[in-house]
């Protein structure tokens, strides 16, 4: 049996808005960091309706001085039987 995980998207978003004001850090701070024209992704990223590519999910840990770890929240859901 294997507890299959799953990120916790509104919890990460929580995360990442914490990690970021604890920082220091504004909205408009992360838009101009990664280029965005717009703080639609940030946004949407704090209110766990979308998620980091992975690429910009090392680039915010390494701005917030944290590991992805850190930011990720990962529940654990049902059990899945894996066959050998």
């Amino acid at each position: 049996m294997f507890a299959m995980p799953v990120i916790d998207m509104v919890a990460t978003g929580k995360n990442i808005e914490r990690m970021r004001k604890a920082a220091g850090l504004s909205v408009r701070d992360l838009k101009d960091v990664f280029g965005f024209a717009t703080p639609q992704a940030i946004y949407k990223w704090q209110h766990g309706t979308a998620m980091p590519t992975i690429d910009n999910l090392v680039v915010l840990a390494a701005l917030l001085q944290v590991k992805v770890d850190d930011i990720l929240v990962v529940a654990k859901i049902s059990q899945v039987k894996i066959s050998a």
